[in-house]
Protein backbone atom coordinates (compact mmCIF):
# COMPACT_ATOMS: atom_id res chain seq x y z
CA UNK A 1 0.00 0.00 0.00
CA UNK A 2 0.99 3.20 -0.80
CA UNK A 3 1.78 5.53 2.67
CA UNK A 4 -1.39 7.35 3.23
CA UNK A 5 0.65 10.93 3.17
CA UNK A 6 2.32 10.56 -0.31
CA UNK A 7 -1.02 9.47 -1.57
CA UNK A 8 -2.97 12.93 0.04
CA UNK A 9 -0.32 15.60 -1.17
CA UNK A 10 -1.89 17.65 -3.45
CA UNK A 11 -0.05 18.13 -6.68
CA UNK A 12 2.39 21.81 -7.17
CA UNK A 13 -0.29 23.31 -9.92
CA UNK A 14 2.03 25.82 -11.24
CA UNK A 15 4.25 22.53 -12.27
CA UNK A 16 0.85 20.75 -13.77
CA UNK A 17 0.80 24.27 -15.94
CA UNK A 18 4.29 23.39 -16.63
CA UNK A 19 4.40 20.29 -17.74
CA UNK A 20 0.99 20.61 -19.96
CA UNK A 21 2.94 23.64 -21.69
CA UNK A 22 6.53 21.65 -22.08
CA UNK A 23 4.28 18.73 -23.73
CA UNK A 24 2.38 21.42 -25.90
CA UNK A 25 6.03 22.41 -26.90
CA UNK A 26 7.07 19.21 -27.87
CA UNK A 27 4.16 19.51 -30.32
CA UNK A 28 5.91 22.34 -32.16
CA UNK A 29 3.64 25.07 -30.75
CA UNK A 30 4.98 28.39 -28.97
CA UNK A 31 4.44 28.62 -25.41
CA UNK A 32 4.86 32.17 -24.46
CA UNK A 33 5.92 31.39 -20.14
CA UNK A 34 4.65 33.64 -17.83
CA UNK A 35 3.99 31.01 -15.07
CA UNK A 36 6.98 29.89 -13.87
CA UNK A 37 8.49 31.68 -10.93
CA UNK A 38 12.25 31.03 -11.73
CA UNK A 39 14.99 34.32 -13.16
CA UNK A 40 15.25 34.23 -16.64
CA UNK A 41 19.12 35.43 -16.48
CA UNK A 42 22.04 33.13 -16.53
CA UNK A 43 23.93 32.68 -13.22
CA UNK A 44 26.19 35.78 -12.49
CA UNK A 45 30.08 35.20 -13.83
CA UNK A 46 31.59 35.57 -10.43
CA UNK A 47 29.28 32.90 -9.47
CA UNK A 48 30.12 30.85 -12.66
CA UNK A 49 33.82 31.22 -12.00
CA UNK A 50 33.82 30.40 -8.59
CA UNK A 51 32.22 27.47 -9.12
CA UNK A 52 34.74 26.22 -11.66
CA UNK A 53 37.48 26.93 -9.39
CA UNK A 54 36.08 25.09 -6.92
CA UNK A 55 35.85 21.99 -9.18
CA UNK A 56 39.02 22.87 -10.89
CA UNK A 57 41.02 22.99 -7.04
CA UNK A 58 38.91 19.61 -5.55
CA UNK A 59 36.65 21.05 -3.10
CA UNK A 60 34.17 18.17 -4.11
CA UNK A 61 33.73 15.91 -0.81
CA UNK A 62 31.75 16.47 2.03
CA UNK A 63 31.31 19.90 3.85
CA UNK A 64 30.73 20.39 7.73
CA UNK A 65 26.93 19.07 8.03
CA UNK A 66 26.27 22.90 8.85
CA UNK A 67 28.02 24.07 6.13
CA UNK A 68 31.43 25.51 5.05
CA UNK A 69 32.32 28.25 7.65
CA UNK A 70 33.55 30.71 5.18
CA UNK A 71 29.83 30.72 3.55
CA UNK A 72 28.13 31.05 6.92
CA UNK A 73 30.29 34.16 7.84
CA UNK A 74 29.09 35.20 4.72
CA UNK A 75 25.75 35.01 5.03
CA UNK A 76 26.21 36.40 8.83
CA UNK A 77 27.89 39.29 7.55
CA UNK A 78 25.31 39.84 4.80
CA UNK A 79 22.55 40.32 7.57
CA UNK A 80 25.13 42.51 9.96
CA UNK A 81 25.48 44.96 6.57
CA UNK A 82 21.92 44.46 5.49
CA UNK A 83 19.25 44.48 8.64
CA UNK A 84 22.14 45.33 11.28
CA UNK A 85 21.23 41.81 12.74
CA UNK A 86 23.74 40.04 14.44
CA UNK A 87 24.08 36.08 13.79
CA UNK A 88 27.00 33.53 14.89
CA UNK A 89 28.03 31.47 12.17
CA UNK A 90 26.70 28.46 14.65
CA UNK A 91 23.24 29.25 14.33
CA UNK A 92 23.21 29.15 10.09
CA UNK A 93 22.36 25.79 8.27
CA UNK A 94 23.61 25.57 4.91
CA UNK A 95 20.98 23.35 2.87
CA UNK A 96 20.20 22.05 -0.83
CA UNK A 97 17.99 24.62 -1.60
CA UNK A 98 14.98 26.49 0.60
CA UNK A 99 12.94 23.59 0.45
CA UNK A 100 15.07 21.38 2.36
CA UNK A 101 15.07 24.08 5.05
CA UNK A 102 11.87 24.20 5.33
CA UNK A 103 11.66 20.44 5.89
CA UNK A 104 14.37 20.81 8.43
CA UNK A 105 12.15 23.50 10.73
CA UNK A 106 9.10 22.07 10.62
CA UNK A 107 10.09 18.61 11.70
CA UNK A 108 12.33 20.70 14.32
CA UNK A 109 9.14 22.78 15.45
CA UNK A 110 6.29 20.43 15.14
CA UNK A 111 4.62 17.64 16.72
CA UNK A 112 1.76 15.62 15.39
CA UNK A 113 -1.33 18.32 15.34
CA UNK A 114 0.76 21.55 15.96
CA UNK A 115 -0.56 24.30 13.87
CA UNK A 116 1.22 27.49 11.94
CA UNK A 117 -0.51 30.04 11.00
CA UNK A 118 -0.16 30.68 7.05
CA UNK A 119 -1.79 33.23 5.14
CA UNK A 120 -4.36 32.43 2.52
CA UNK A 121 -3.35 33.50 -0.27
CA UNK A 122 0.28 32.06 0.01
CA UNK A 123 2.84 29.83 -1.07
CA UNK A 124 1.41 26.60 -2.37
CA UNK A 125 3.98 24.62 -0.80
CA UNK A 126 3.67 25.38 2.68
CA UNK A 127 0.72 23.94 3.95
CA UNK A 128 2.04 20.93 2.06
CA UNK A 129 5.53 20.62 4.10
CA UNK A 130 3.01 21.21 7.71
CA UNK A 131 0.76 18.65 7.11
CA UNK A 132 3.19 15.85 5.08
CA UNK A 133 5.37 16.58 9.31
CA UNK A 134 1.86 16.09 10.68
CA UNK A 135 1.11 19.72 11.64
CA UNK A 136 -1.59 21.78 10.96
CA UNK A 137 -1.91 24.51 8.95
CA UNK A 138 -4.18 27.31 9.96
CA UNK A 139 -5.02 29.69 7.73
CA UNK A 140 -5.49 33.26 7.76
CA UNK A 141 -7.31 35.10 5.45
CA UNK A 142 -5.64 38.22 3.74
CA UNK A 143 -7.22 40.77 1.35
CA UNK A 144 -6.84 42.96 -1.79
CA UNK A 145 -7.25 45.86 -0.73
CA UNK A 146 -4.79 45.24 2.05
CA UNK A 147 -1.68 44.36 -0.25
CA UNK A 148 -2.67 40.86 0.89
CA UNK A 149 -0.70 41.68 3.95
CA UNK A 150 -1.77 40.54 7.17
CA UNK A 151 -3.97 42.33 9.83
CA UNK A 152 -2.70 41.97 13.49
CA UNK A 153 -5.89 41.22 14.94
CA UNK A 154 -6.79 38.09 13.12
CA UNK A 155 -3.48 36.56 13.51
CA UNK A 156 -3.83 36.72 17.19
CA UNK A 157 -7.34 35.36 16.70
CA UNK A 158 -5.81 32.06 15.58
CA UNK A 159 -3.74 31.79 17.88
CA UNK A 160 -4.57 28.67 20.56
CA UNK A 161 -2.81 25.93 22.69
CA UNK A 162 -1.58 24.06 19.63
CA UNK A 163 -0.05 27.27 17.62
CA UNK A 164 3.54 26.71 17.22
CA UNK A 165 4.41 28.81 14.38
CA UNK A 166 3.74 32.44 12.18
CA UNK A 167 4.83 31.85 8.87
CA UNK A 168 5.36 34.93 7.05
CA UNK A 169 6.61 35.45 3.52
CA UNK A 170 7.80 39.14 2.57
CA UNK A 171 8.54 39.88 -0.10
CA UNK A 172 5.39 37.61 -1.22
CA UNK A 173 5.11 34.14 -3.74
CA UNK A 174 2.48 35.03 -5.32
CA UNK A 175 1.69 38.73 -4.48
CA UNK A 176 4.72 40.27 -4.91
CA UNK A 177 3.52 42.52 -1.94
CA UNK A 178 5.68 43.69 1.24
CA UNK A 179 4.65 43.37 4.71
CA UNK A 180 5.43 47.23 6.21
CA UNK A 181 8.07 47.42 9.14
CA UNK A 182 5.00 47.87 11.46
CA UNK A 183 3.39 45.09 10.72
CA UNK A 184 6.65 42.81 10.83
CA UNK A 185 7.42 44.48 14.44
CA UNK A 186 3.83 43.71 15.59
CA UNK A 187 3.79 40.09 14.21
CA UNK A 188 7.34 39.69 15.91
CA UNK A 189 5.88 40.54 19.57
CA UNK A 190 3.80 37.68 19.41
CA UNK A 191 4.39 34.33 21.18
CA UNK A 192 4.65 31.41 18.63
CA UNK A 193 7.69 31.45 16.49
CA UNK A 194 8.29 33.24 13.29
CA UNK A 195 9.33 31.48 10.31
CA UNK A 196 10.37 34.44 7.89
CA UNK A 197 10.41 33.31 4.27
CA UNK A 198 13.37 35.46 3.13
CA UNK A 199 14.19 34.36 0.04
CA UNK A 200 13.19 37.34 -2.61
CA UNK A 201 14.92 39.71 -0.07
CA UNK A 202 17.11 42.12 -2.73
CA UNK A 203 13.94 42.02 -5.31
CA UNK A 204 12.33 44.92 -4.08
CA UNK A 205 11.67 48.11 -6.37
CA UNK A 206 10.14 50.53 -4.22
CA UNK A 207 10.66 50.62 -0.64
CA UNK A 208 12.46 48.47 1.33
CA UNK A 209 11.77 45.22 2.99
CA UNK A 210 12.75 44.33 6.45
CA UNK A 211 14.28 41.04 8.05
CA UNK A 212 12.68 39.27 10.86
CA UNK A 213 15.71 39.72 12.73
CA UNK A 214 15.74 42.93 13.25
CA UNK A 215 12.96 42.31 15.78
CA UNK A 216 13.45 39.80 17.32
CA UNK A 217 15.79 36.12 17.62
CA UNK A 218 12.46 34.05 18.56
CA UNK A 219 12.44 33.25 14.66
CA UNK A 220 13.90 31.32 12.12
CA UNK A 221 14.52 33.04 8.89
CA UNK A 222 14.28 30.92 5.75
CA UNK A 223 16.85 32.05 2.51
CA UNK A 224 18.88 31.30 -0.10
CA UNK A 225 20.40 31.77 -3.45
CA UNK A 226 18.07 31.16 -6.15
CA UNK A 227 15.94 34.28 -6.78
CA UNK A 228 17.94 37.46 -6.03
CA UNK A 229 21.16 35.27 -7.86
CA UNK A 230 19.25 33.49 -10.49
CA UNK A 231 21.24 30.17 -8.70
CA UNK A 232 17.62 27.94 -8.93
CA UNK A 233 19.30 24.52 -10.96
CA UNK A 234 22.35 24.75 -8.13
CA UNK A 235 20.21 24.06 -5.05
CA UNK A 236 21.77 26.25 -2.45
CA UNK A 237 19.72 27.91 0.45
CA UNK A 238 20.46 28.32 4.21
CA UNK A 239 18.17 28.51 7.44
CA UNK A 240 19.16 30.77 10.49
CA UNK A 241 17.97 29.07 13.56
CA UNK A 242 17.32 30.05 17.34
CA UNK A 243 20.10 28.55 19.50
CA UNK A 244 18.43 25.43 21.02
CA UNK A 245 17.02 23.99 17.67
CA UNK A 246 20.93 23.70 15.84
CA UNK A 247 22.00 20.73 17.15
CA UNK A 248 18.30 18.60 16.33
CA UNK A 249 18.56 19.83 12.94
CA UNK A 250 21.85 19.10 12.26
CA UNK A 251 21.23 15.80 13.71
CA UNK A 252 18.49 15.97 10.64
CA UNK A 253 21.02 17.13 8.43
CA UNK A 254 23.71 14.70 8.84
CA UNK A 255 21.09 11.28 8.35
CA UNK A 256 19.20 13.35 5.92
CA UNK A 257 21.01 15.56 3.58
CA UNK A 258 24.90 15.38 4.40
CA UNK A 259 25.27 18.30 3.39
CA UNK A 260 24.95 21.02 0.52
CA UNK A 261 27.04 20.97 -2.61
CA UNK A 262 30.63 21.94 -1.96
CA UNK A 263 31.27 23.22 -5.15
CA UNK A 264 28.08 25.13 -4.93
CA UNK A 265 28.87 26.50 -1.54
CA UNK A 266 31.91 27.87 -3.46
CA UNK A 267 29.81 30.10 -5.97
CA UNK A 268 27.78 30.98 -2.57
CA UNK A 269 30.66 32.69 -1.13
CA UNK A 270 31.05 34.76 -4.56
CA UNK A 271 27.35 35.51 -4.58
CA UNK A 272 26.91 37.36 -1.47
CA UNK A 273 30.55 39.46 -2.40
CA UNK A 274 31.06 39.64 -5.83
CA UNK A 275 27.99 40.28 -7.78
CA UNK A 276 26.25 43.70 -6.30
CA UNK A 277 26.51 44.94 -10.11
CA UNK A 278 24.77 42.20 -11.53
CA UNK A 279 22.42 42.07 -8.98
CA UNK A 280 21.99 45.81 -9.58
CA UNK A 281 21.51 45.14 -13.28
CA UNK A 282 18.94 42.47 -12.92
CA UNK A 283 16.71 44.13 -10.80
CA UNK A 284 16.72 47.34 -13.22
CA UNK A 285 15.08 44.89 -16.08
CA UNK A 286 12.83 43.19 -13.75
CA UNK A 287 11.67 46.67 -12.35
CA UNK A 288 11.38 47.68 -16.18
CA UNK A 289 9.09 44.37 -16.43
CA UNK A 290 6.87 45.02 -13.56
CA UNK A 291 6.01 48.66 -14.76
CA UNK A 292 5.36 47.69 -17.70
CA UNK A 293 3.02 44.04 -16.87
CA UNK A 294 0.70 46.40 -14.42
CA UNK A 295 0.19 48.64 -17.26
CA UNK A 296 -0.80 46.04 -19.36
CA UNK A 297 -2.80 44.16 -17.12
CA UNK A 298 -4.87 47.28 -16.08
CA UNK A 299 -5.33 47.69 -19.76
CA UNK A 300 -6.86 44.45 -20.28
CA UNK A 301 -9.26 44.93 -17.34
CA UNK A 302 -7.72 42.41 -14.87
CA UNK A 303 -7.74 44.32 -10.30
CA UNK A 304 -4.76 45.32 -9.25
CA UNK A 305 -5.71 47.13 -6.48
CA UNK A 306 -2.15 47.49 -4.35
CA UNK A 307 0.59 47.40 -6.71
CA UNK A 308 3.22 45.05 -5.78
CA UNK A 309 6.76 46.01 -5.44
CA UNK A 310 8.98 42.76 -4.81
CA UNK A 311 10.03 39.92 -6.01
CA UNK A 312 9.05 39.45 -9.48
CA UNK A 313 5.24 38.16 -9.56
CA UNK A 314 1.45 39.83 -10.22
CA UNK A 315 -1.27 38.69 -8.58
CA UNK A 316 -4.04 40.08 -10.71
CA UNK A 317 -8.06 39.59 -9.63
CA UNK A 318 -9.90 38.07 -13.14
CA UNK A 319 -13.17 37.14 -11.06
CA UNK A 320 -15.02 39.06 -13.79
CA UNK A 321 -13.86 36.38 -15.94
CA UNK A 322 -14.27 33.45 -14.14
CA UNK A 323 -14.80 31.89 -10.82
CA UNK A 324 -12.96 28.72 -11.81
CA UNK A 325 -9.02 29.91 -11.89
CA UNK A 326 -7.99 26.37 -12.63
CA UNK A 327 -10.05 26.16 -15.72
CA UNK A 328 -9.26 29.24 -16.85
CA UNK A 329 -5.41 28.99 -16.96
CA UNK A 330 -6.15 25.88 -18.53
CA UNK A 331 -8.07 27.63 -20.98
CA UNK A 332 -5.56 30.81 -21.47
CA UNK A 333 -2.73 27.60 -22.04
CA UNK A 334 -4.76 25.58 -24.78
CA UNK A 335 -6.46 28.55 -26.67
CA UNK A 336 -3.79 31.49 -25.99
CA UNK A 337 -0.97 29.24 -25.52
CA UNK A 338 0.56 31.44 -22.59
CA UNK A 339 0.97 29.85 -19.44
CA UNK A 340 0.07 31.21 -15.89
CA UNK A 341 -0.90 30.05 -12.80
CA UNK A 342 -4.37 29.85 -10.77
CA UNK A 343 -4.73 31.57 -8.09
CA UNK A 344 -6.35 28.80 -6.42
CA UNK A 345 -3.11 27.09 -6.15
CA UNK A 346 -2.47 29.21 -3.53
CA UNK A 347 -5.25 28.95 -1.11
CA UNK A 348 -9.42 28.95 -1.47
CA UNK A 349 -9.20 32.87 -0.80
CA UNK A 350 -6.78 33.12 -4.33
CA UNK A 351 -9.67 31.21 -6.24
CA UNK A 352 -10.68 33.92 -8.79
CA UNK A 353 -7.24 35.48 -9.66
CA UNK A 354 -4.19 34.41 -11.81
CA UNK A 355 -0.94 35.05 -11.07
CA UNK A 356 1.55 36.27 -13.48
CA UNK A 357 5.17 36.33 -13.23
CA UNK A 358 7.39 38.70 -14.98
CA UNK A 359 10.92 36.67 -14.82
CA UNK A 360 10.83 36.92 -18.39
CA UNK A 361 11.83 39.07 -21.39
CA UNK A 362 9.96 42.45 -22.56
CA UNK A 363 9.70 40.92 -25.29
CA UNK A 364 7.87 37.73 -24.19
CA UNK A 365 5.70 39.54 -21.65
CA UNK A 366 3.97 41.76 -24.41
CA UNK A 367 4.09 39.14 -26.96
CA UNK A 368 2.04 36.96 -23.82
CA UNK A 369 -0.34 39.74 -23.01
CA UNK A 370 -1.53 40.75 -26.61
CA UNK A 371 -1.84 37.00 -26.99
CA UNK A 372 -4.37 37.04 -23.55
CA UNK A 373 -5.98 40.68 -25.08
CA UNK A 374 -6.65 38.44 -28.13
CA UNK A 375 -8.16 35.59 -26.49
CA UNK A 376 -10.53 38.19 -23.86
CA UNK A 377 -11.70 39.54 -27.08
Amino acid sequence: MIAKRAEEIAPFMVMEILEKARAMEQQGIDIVHLEVGEPDFDVPEPVRSAAKRALDSGLTHYTHSLGDLELREAICEHYRQKYGAVVDPSRVVVTSGTSPALMLVFSALLEAGDEVIISDPGYACYPNFIKFLGGVPSSVLVREEDGFSYRQEAIVERIGAKTKGILINSPSNPTGNLLSESTMRAISDLPPYIISDEIYHGLVYEGSEHSILEFTDHAFVLNGFSKLYAMTGLRLGYLIAPGKFVRPIQKMQQNFFICANSAVQAAGIAALQETSEQVKEMKRIYNRRRVFMIRRLKELGFGITVEPTGAFYIFANAKHISSDSRALAFDILEKAHVGVTPGIDFGKNGEGYLRFSYANSLENISRGLDRIEKYLE
